[in-house]
């Protein structure tokens, strides 16, 4: 069942690291992003010595036991190391002096990193006394061996401090963010940091009830893996949310906006862009784009049926609307489902009413001209009001609208 596990998670890891690598390598300048995948491949290297059986086969391979906890650990100084890094990168301070003196504090950190964690892969090689392998107990099978727990102690203690300093910057960090995806990550990645020395604390606790001759197995080789296990996902959560977190969100605006958007563009072709190409794409390429297209192609549509919907129909969409108790969001959706409809409805006949209208987009409330996103409003926010437009499109009260404009242009050509 570990097996399982640890290796499903061993391929999410590595198919994270694989996509920001991407990235990277089409950004070489951004550190950042380079330090972030060099952090996520220790988080996916940590879950693939994780899993027993690759634990005793790579043992095997090399014909020492537990070296393959060597390469674990090293993997989880690998990424302390990185978030060392990233802290100095994060509060160098501003101007070229500034950063250069981050980056020498940088390579003096990973050169004590290195040199602390030679003299533990020593105290390892030295104080290592059988050739059992001990996958899931290492801790607690070697706690009166100093080598081993020199081992063990300096992993701790570069880990914790990392993950101290990582956990404490995150949230400050974010919080100078405001609201967004890397924001989102940062607090994840910090929730990860907290929980990984929930780990460190379940080993240090142990080795001291075993040195009192009290020894809580349960403790070290229990609790603090499974807590080890949760932190790593979270922090591969916290990397992964920042790049993973708009696409999920434009997907679903593409979910919600792509009935209306078929619909409006039925008739007018000439407005979309690359349309046949859409379906046979991979379907989560260019996600963001795709939904801005969709957005804009349906605000091409309204901007040429203006002159075909009755300059008073967004009133009478509106007073029905309000007859119905609908806040000021649906009721702009409402009235602006409503104006498209008879627009394509009357263009569809080649009816052009008298007193047309100056605009069919209604945002809370107030028409406005549609050469422009309603200003001072964030794009998520139209993205959300044309949801709202798709969502009550085909409601049988936008069929009552219809009815008496239907019904009021009847009698006005009679």
């Amino acid at each position: 069942m570990f097996d399982v596990i640890y290796l499903c998670f061993a391929v999410l890891a590595w198919a994270i690291v694989g996509y920001k690598s991407a990235a990277w390598f089409r950004d070489r300048g951004n550190a950042d992003l380079g330090l972030a995948c060099v952090m996520t491949g220790g988080v996916a290297t940590v879950f693939l010595f994780s899993a027993p059986s690759l634990y005793r086969w790579f043992d095997r391979l090399v014909g020492v036991a537990n070296l393959a906890m060597v390469f674990l650990y090293s993997s989880v100084v690998v990424f302390a190391a990185g978030a060392l890094v990233l802290l100095l990168r994060w509060t160098a301070g501003e101007g070229e002096a500034a950063r250069a003196r981050a980056r020498a504090k940088a390579r003096a950190t990973v050169g004590g990193v290195a040199a602390l964690w030679a003299l533990a892969v020593i105290g390892f090689a030295v104080g290592r006394p059988d050739a059992v392998e001990h996958p899931r107990d290492f801790s607690t099978a070697y706690t009166n061996s100093p080598g081993v727990m020199l081992f063990l102690v300096l992993y701790l203690a570069i880990f914790g401090s990392s993950l101290a300093a990582l956990g404490t910057l995150c949230p400050r960090y974010a919080a100078r963010l405001g609201a967004c995806w890397l924001a989102r990550g940062l607090r994840v990645l910090a929730a990860g940091c907290w929980l990984g020395l929930a780990y460190c604390a379940c080993k240090v606790i142990g080795f001291a009830l075993s040195w009192a001759g009290h020894p809580a197995h349960w403790l070290s080789n229990g609790v603090a893996p499974l807590s080890a296990s949760v932190a790593a996902i979270l922090v591969l959560a916290g990397f992964a949310l920042p790049a993973a977190g708009p696409r999920a969100a434009a997907w679903r605006r593409l979910r919600r906006l792509s009935p209306l958007w078929r619909t409006v563009t039925a008739g007018t072709p000439e407005v979309t862009m690359e349309r046949a190409n859409w379906t046979v794409r991979w379907p989560f390429a260019d996600l963001e784009w795709r939904a801005n297209r969709q957005m804009a192609e349906i605000r091409d549509v309204q901007r040429g049926i203006r002159r075909h919907v009755e300059s008073d129909a967004v009133d009478i969409a509106r007073e029905r609307a309000r007859g119905v108790s609908l806040d000021d969001r649906q009721l702009a959706a409402v009235a602006e489902a409503a104006a498209l409809r008879r627009g394509l409805e009357n263009r569809a006949v080649g009816h052009v009413p008298h007193h047309g209208a100056d605009s069919v987009v209604v945002v809370t409330g107030t028409p406005m001209g549609t050469d422009t996103h309603p200003e001072g409003a964030e794009l998520a926010a139209e993205y959300e009001h044309l949801a709202l437009v798709a969502d009550v499109y085909h409601s049988p009260l936008i069929e009552t609208v219809l009815t008496e404009l239907r019904q009021r242009s009847s009698v006005s050509r009679g």
